[in-house]
């Protein structure tokens, strides 16, 4: 089965920077679209970022400007670059990727922004 691996979280200052990575194990990755989600204590799951196969992106406004999306298709991979976190930021952060009807989503990775 599909593999998706999320990798990168943890503890970090407010206006500090983390790199998230998702191993996608699938053939045929550059052929998927793929997003970053994140859901917080007592919240429902949001989108953050998506990318897709041609790296177009799209972001969602409490992050757009501090946020950067990127695919790696050689390495089966997507990133998420955060920079100037915000406590506000700390979640789950889930990678999924999407190939017309099928949806495959990861394990999360804990992202936690505090002093």
């Amino acid at each position: 089965q599909v593999q998706v691996v999320e990798s990168g979280g943890g503890l970090v200052q407010p206006g500090g920077s983390l790199r998230l990575s998702c191993a996608f194990s699938a053939v045929g990755f550059t052929g998927y679209a793929m997003g970053w989600y994140r859901q917080a204590p007592g919240k429902q799951r949001e989108l953050v970022a998506t990318i897709t196969s041609g790296r177009s992106t799209n972001y969602a406004d409490s992050v757009k400007g501090r946020f950067t999306i990127s695919r790696d298709n050689a390495k089966n991979t997507v990133y998420l670059q955060m920079n100037s976190l915000k406590p506000d930021d700390t979640a789950v952060y889930y990678c999924k990727g999407s190939y017309g009807p099928y949806n495959y989503w990861g394990q999360g990775t804990q992202v936690t922004v505090s002093s």
